[in-house]
Parts: C-alpha cells; structure tokens; sequence
C-alpha cells in the first residue's frame, strides 16, 4: 500500500504486514484444528472393533451401558467404562436387529445421531479446503516475489526529495553572512517570479548554479532560500544517492529525477556533495569507476537538453570545487559559480542573533563579543554553539543563557570538552625531559 507525497511514493509496510499476520494465524489455527481431529480420531481408532453379533449378544447380557449410534457406525460404551467400535450393513437398522434379537431397546441408551447434512458440508469443506488453502499460498507467495520484483525495479527511481511550495518556509531571512552569495542568487529567484522580463531581452535561461565552500556555512540553507523566495518546488538529493551497485541505476535515477522536475517546472533541483558524482572523469591507462562516470554523463546531457522555456534551475553544492569535471562547470550547464565562505565578524553577528531566536539571554550577553570571539566559525558551529550554552545553562538550573555559556560552548565546540585530570609531577617531569 503506498501514500504519495507530491509524485514521490512512500512505501508503507503496515498492509502487508497485517496480511501476512493474517496468513501466518489462519495457517497455525488450520493446523490446530486438523491437528485436533487426527488425535480425536485416534483417540476413537484406539478402541477395539467388534462384530454386530457380539455387541447383541453383549447386550443381551446387560454389559452395556450406552450406543451412539452414528450414520454406519455404533461407539458402544460398556458399564465398565470401557469402548468398543463396531460397524452394521448399510440399510440395516440396529434397533431392528436388537428386537430380532429378543433385546429390549429400551434398556439401552441408544443416541442415533444423524450426519448426513453435516457430513456431506464436512465433504465438501474437506474436499475444497485444501484446493483454496493451496490456490491462497501461491497467491501469498506471488505477492511476495511481485514486491521483491517491484524492489529491484524500484532501484531506477530518484531518492530525492520533494518539498512542495507550502513546505518550502525557508526565506533569505533566515540566512545571515553570506551577503555576496545571497545577491548571486536573488537573480535566479526573479527569474523563476518573472521569466518574461528576460525572455524579451533574449537572455539565456541560466541553467545550474554551482555553491562552493566549505561545510556548514549555509549552502543547503541557500538552496531551500531560494526555492521558499521562489514559491517553487525543490527537489533534494545527495550526490551519493544517485549510486548502487548495479551499473545504470545513477543514470535512470537521474532521468527519473530531471523528468519530475521538468513536470512541476517552475522548480529547483539541488544536488548536494555534488562532487560524489562529478569527479573529473580519468584519461590515463587507470579505469576509473564506469557507474559513477554513466551517471555523470546522464547529468551532463539532461542540463543540456532543458528547452529555454522549461524553468529548472540546478543549484549543486560542493566543499571540492577542484575536483569537479571540467565539462560539468562550463557555461550552458553550471552558468555561475558562488563561493560560500567563513562569515566574517558582521556575518557570525547576524547569524548569531538568527539562531538566538526562541532562547532567553541575560543581560550581560555581547553579541559583538560573541561574533568577535568565534573567527572561523561557520554558520553549523555558531548554531551548534548557541545550543552547547542552553544545555549548559539548563544542566545548573539557569533560567538565562549567561555569556559564560557561551563562552565556555565556543571552547567546546572547537576544542571539545574540558578535561578535570591533571598532570602528575612525574608526567611533567617526563614530558620535560623529552
């Protein structure tokens, strides 16, 4: 059973999993019960036979306590609690033949008890059980193996993913330290609001916008930015996900992907850790990896077959910008390249205060200080350090975020925690002496 998001399927287990609940009980309450019958039947089968003429003559003597007289076949139960079985001629009546006999019927417990209709039901439940049973497990088996085969098929589908345009909340608001990068970008933003205006002046659509920097200071956060200014769909995957281990599957994944994009156009699609994928392909004597340079080439054509009038934009990500194919940077696929760098000390201000949003702070707390304090820091670490100071300042019952939070986070954060252990005097003595 399956719940689309967007065109992305999600799979969902809870049906088959019920089913199989289902099959698995069925089959052990079936097994219990035919198991049930066979012991009864045993239990019956245990009892010694007996002919009619000495169960008459049985009678006659007054042994018996007790007949259950069913269909063909009498279970006769002695005054000393034992059984015997025995079986008449069919169209024989038994009390008939004890009358014959010079036995009073009467004196007997005779229960007649008859099967017929439920015999006949208990025939054919018994006869077509087992044909449904068998057709119902290769069904199950069937199911089973069309999953599996859906799986293997299912390798060629994009793993990116969707963000529709009400979930794309994400606004150059929230993105600080980054100002140059952010006005690279506001252009891609208008055109994908206003195509028009560029279409008359005969300008290109740009294709692919590349964001090079080191990890952590916002490249992601841009890409949703863009997509949230644009009110425009945003596919996210990363470069790793196009690759398996069956050669091809990085290309249908990625024309699978591009083909979704260019169905919701206007969108975005952002490739993260491009480099994965985009590697400079080998031209020595070493092969180098045939999946990883298929997917390439698959990228490579599909940027390169977008019509001017489809409006999808490629917005990659990498911290290896030197790594990249040559053929993948040159314009008409990646037309502009962004550097995403370390914020500068106005930049990790605004980031500060974006990420201090929602905490309470003392008084005492200098956001000039903290930017000042935290050089080479990037936007993750300044998030990560606001967040190292909450935990501290609730690990001693604060209700306030001191600066003495932040500063011992900032020390954390970087250098990690504080070590207690101090040196011994014979350790200094042999660090001196070597």
């Amino acid at each position: 059973m399956t719940k689309k998001n967007g065109n992305f399927k999600i799979t969902q287990f809870k049906f088959n999993i019920n089913l199989r609940n289902f099959f698995v009980i069925f089959f052990v309450f079936l097994f219990l019960f035919y198991a049930y019958r066979s012991i009864k039947n045993e239990v019956k089968q245990v009892a010694p036979e007996k002919s009619i003429t000495t169960i008459v003559k049985e009678a006659k003597e007054g042994k018996i306590k007790k007949i259950d007289l069913i269909d063909n076949k009498l279970l006769i139960y002695y005054k000393n609690d034992t059984l015997s079985i025995s079986y008449k001629e069919a169209g024989e009546t038994f009390i008939k033949t004890l009358k014959e006999a010079g036995v009073n019927p009467e004196k007997i417990d005779i229960n007649i008890k008859d099967t017929q209709g439920s015999t006949g039901l208990a025939n054919i439940i018994g006869n077509i059980l087992p044909t449904i049973l068998m057709v119902a497990f290769f069904i199950f088996l069937f199911r089973q193996a069309k999953g599996a085969q859906d799986n293997v098929f299912s390798f060629g589908q994009n793993r990116g993913k969707r963000f529709q345009k009400s979930m794309t909340q994400t606004t150059f608001a929230d993105v600080a330290g980054v100002d140059e990068a952010k006005k690279e970008l506001v252009e891609i933003v208008d055109f994908l609001k206003n195509p028009g205006k560029y279409k008359k002046l005969g300008a290109r659509t740009p294709k692919g916008v590349l964001l090079v920097g080191p990890a952590g200071c916002g490249k992601t956060l841009l890409a949703k930015a863009v997509a949230g200014e644009a009110h425009v769909p945003f596919f996210s995957i990363a470069g790793s996900e196009f690759m398996e281990m069956l050669v091809g599957i990085g290309a249908a994944r990625v024309r699978d992907l591009f083909a979704t994009a260019k169905k919701s156009a206007p969108s975005i699609i952002f490739i993260d850790e491009i480099d994965a994928i985009g590697r400079a392909r080998s031209v020595g004597m070493m092969p180098s990896h045939d999946e990883r340079e298929q997917t390439l080439n698959q990228i490579l054509v599909e940027m390169d077959g977008f019509n001017p009038t489809e409006q999808v934009v490629v917005v990659a990500a990498t911290n290896r910008g030197d790594l990249l194919d040559t053929a993948l940077l040159r314009p008409g696929r990646f037309d502009r390249r962004v550097i995403v760098d370390f914020p500068d000390v106005e930049g990790r201000k605004a980031i500060a205060k974006i990420h201090a949003k929602g905490k309470p702070f003392d008084e005492s707390v200098n956001w000039d200080r903290v930017a000042r304090r935290t050089v080479g820091y990037s936007g993750a670490d300044l998030e990560n350090m606001l967040n190292e100071a909450a935990i501290s300042a609730a690990r001693v019952a604060r209700e306030k975020i001191s600066m003495e939070d932040i500063e011992d986070a900032a020390t954390k954060v970087k250098l990690g925690p504080e070590k207690k252990r101090l040196q011994s005097d014979l350790d200094k003595k042999l660090t001196a002496y070597h």
